[in-house]
């Protein structure tokens, strides 16, 4: 038995040996600003749990569906410049590119944010993703309210932001005010008081407004309320350490974060990829690795030019797949930040799809060519077989209402592993909403909701399949459906076999069937049903 300095053991009558310290240790009250291993872990932890309370407060007091019931939102600390420092697991896409728009916040506020401020911002100009998705920062000040140390915010994908469509995804759109309303950075609390009125004249600005912004300013109040108790929680951390030292370990976790994909890239191979998508559009991409710099170089050169359609992806988006491709390498559990990001260099042609600019359409460009740049990346890599590639997006409304929803499918085999059945793959990992909800909140029937079997591509691992689910309408609505991998199939990796493509169409109550592309929008009446069929994943490896 081997025991430490300061400690003393003692053996009791029945032979139990209980260990006592006989000194009192010092090391958590006078913790210094050097790296020590044991309270980087824990500081690890302490910032992530910060972020996931964020995240229970937001889920508990939202009131939207997509929200409350899907969970599609984000959560995250960052450092006084607006770096990301950690999150909690909410939604990749959300979480690499959240920073992008806390910068750009910063950049454009004519004066230093104030203590007692709120803004909003969704403009996928100003590191946005896409405009349903609103971001709102909180700067986190120190008790005497004059030194700004942290930043929270919380990104949550509302339901309804205008646009030509409810839902605000509309698969048609060419410019971005045909999606909805957009502001690069919006007062939305000022010395403590909610700005309603500010903000309602705001959601219904747009030549297309919000459809029920009532239920906007809730859910903002919601996010508000997170960022409030992200704040709490970094004060009494404060508190607890002292700021210079919680400052200090921000840095150590980005140094650990940076380390950790370094040694990713020394075992990762340089690689290069291309993957057409159903419009056309090619996403290429290289990957090369420089051993000597322990770093790697991400080159989308090649890459499809600007898009007319609204698959253009916003460079944050871009960045937020480089992000979560690497982290995923990584076999640690770091929170996601943005010390990943110093090991790469990410070169964007400028002009091309993944660097729009205004006023070009986006909304696909953060649901759909994110997952294909994901996808392309990892078959560089050589590490991962397609995956469905796209997040499905349905939506369907009216006046009264408006819902949206993504679709599991099947996830890409490896070299060691079979793919997932229906499961939300790579950039989203929001839940599905349940049924009782479902059909609780809007006047529809969820018929189906199954595992569609062989859809998964033959490998050494075959790829996971992908799902069926059928609604029925009961009110007159419209209807539309985003999604990819129609016209091509998740592709397989090393010889094994591509995943099957997906499927759109309506059953119409007197019988007949429209086939949907991959993009459409369509009036559905009391009695018609629309059908997806989601793709399933490639498989890896020759098969057997």
């Amino acid at each position: 038995t081997v025991i430490e300095p300061d400690w003393k053991a003692a053996l009791t009558a029945d032979l139990q040996l209980i260990l006592t310290r006989s000194k009192p240790m010092l090391r958590a009250f006078a913790i210094g600003t050097k790296v020590d291993p044991v309270m980087l872990e824990i500081f690890n932890k302490r910032f992530m749990a910060i972020a996931e309370q964020m995240g229970y407060t937001l889920q508990n007091t939202a009131v939207s569906v997509n929200i409350k019931e899907r969970l599609d939102f984000s959560c995250a600390v960052f450092n006084a410049e607006g770096q990301l420092i950690a999150n909690a697991p909410h939604i990749p896409v959300h979480l690499g590119s959240m920073d992008e728009s806390v910068k750009a916040l910063i950049a454009g506020l004519p004066d230093r944010i104030q203590d007692g401020e709120v803004y909003l911002l969704n403009s996928p100009f100003h590191g946005g993703t896409h405009l349903p998705d609103i971001t709102v920062v909180t700067p986190v000040f120190d008790r005497t309210k004059t030194k700004l140390l942290f930043y929270v915010a919380s990104r949550g994908h509302h339901a309804d932001i205008g646009g030509t469509s409810p839902g605000s995804m509309p698969p048609d759109s060419r410019t971005i005010d045909e999606e909805g309303v957009w502001s690069p950075g919006l007062k939305l609390v000022e010395d403590g008081c909610f700005l309603e009125q500010q903000v309602l004249d705001w959601l219904l600005s747009s030549p297309y407004p919000a459809r029920n912004p009532r239920q906007n300013i809730a859910d903002l109040q919601a996010q508000v309320a997170a960022n409030a108790r992200g704040l709490g929680e970094l004060l009494r951390f404060v508190d607890e350490y002292g700021s210079e030292t919680v400052a200090a370990y921000m840095r150590h976790i980005q140094d650990h974060a940076e380390e950790s994909v370094r040694r990713v890239i020394e075992r990762s191979r340089s690689g290069r990829y291309s993957l057409e998508m159903d419009n056309g559009a090619v996403i290429s991409v290289q990957v090369r690795i420089d051993r000597a710099k322990r770093g790697a170089t991400i080159d989308f050169s090649g890459t499809s030019e600007q898009q007319g359609d609204n698959f253009n992806a916003p460079k944050a988006v871009v960045k937020a797949a480089v992000l979560y491709v690497f982290r995923t390498l990584v076999d640690d559990d770091i929170p996601l930040n943005a010390g990943c990001l110093r090991p790469l260099e990410i070169v964007i042609p400028e002009g091309s799809m993944l660097d729009p600019g205004p006023p070009a359409a986006v909304v696909a460009g953060n649901v759909e060519t994110s997952q294909c740049i994901v996808d392309a990346l990892y078959g560089a890599l050589g590490v991962l077989a397609g995956s469905q590639g796209t997040m499905n997006n349905l939506t369907f409304g009216n006046p009264d209402y408006q819902y949206y929803e993504t679709i599991c499918g099947g996830s890409g085999a490896g070299p060691d592993f079979d793919g997932t059945d229906a499961v939300h793959t790579h950039m989203t990992n929001s839940r599905i909403t349940d049924p009782e909800v479902l059909e609780s909140r809007y006047p529809v029937l969820l018929e189906e909701f199954a595992i569609n079997p062989d859809t998964g591509g033959r490998g050494k691992h075959r790829g996971g399949n992908g799902v069926v689910r059928t609604i029925h309408f009961l009110e007159r609505m419209t209807a539309g459906i985003l999604s990819g991998f129609r016209r091509h199939q998740p592709a397989g990796l090393d010889q094994g076999s591509p995943g099957k493509s997906g499927r759109n169409r309506i059953e119409r109550i007197d019988g007949s069937v429209v086939e949907l592309g991959g993009c459409a929008r369509t009036e559905v009446q009391p009695g018609d049903r629309i059908i997806i069929e989601t793709p399933g994943g490639g498989g890896f490896g020759r098969p057997e």
